[in-house]
């Protein structure tokens, strides 16, 4: 099961030439996930980071053609493995028909020391149905 994400470019999103400056791309997956997070397994951030988190430990990105000012992209997250407290992620991101770049990445749920720990039993539950859906 994907979750997507609509997200316009925006002017702050942009370099002088008018294209998505590439760091901004992270944003917008972090803000995916963030979505995702609250829309899909009812655990906004501002509950989930009181005392834990889920920083990002890992993220290889290719880039397959750039985004522009004004271009409306939608923005795909998929659940692809889950492990005692960390999940792995793909994304694709596009505008239209064109591809616009692909990611995958591995979150970890930490606690307030900074340390890896395991997943709540409701995370963990939710959280299983979206691997499960990729089946």
């Amino acid at each position: 099961m994907a979750y997507t994400h609509h997200r316009k470019v925006m002017f702050k999103d942009c370099d002088p030439a008018r294209i998505v400056f590439y760091p901004r791309y992270f944003e917008m997956l972090n803000d995916t996930v963030e979505h995702f997070f609250d829309e899909v397994l009812g655990c906004p951030f501002e509950a989930l980071h009181h005392g834990h988190a889920v920083p990002t430990a890992r993220i290889d990105t290719q880039f397959k053609a750039p985004s522009r000012l004004g271009d409306r992209l939608e923005i795909r997250l998929t659940c692809t493995r889950l492990g005692r407290s960390s999940l792995d992620l793909a994304f694709t991101a596009s505008c239209g028909d064109e591809l616009r770049l692909t990611a995958q990445s591995t979150l970890v749920h930490v606690g307030p020391d900074g340390r890896p720990v395991p997943w709540t039993d409701a995370l963990r539950k939710a959280l299983e149905e979206q691997v499960k859906g990729t089946d």
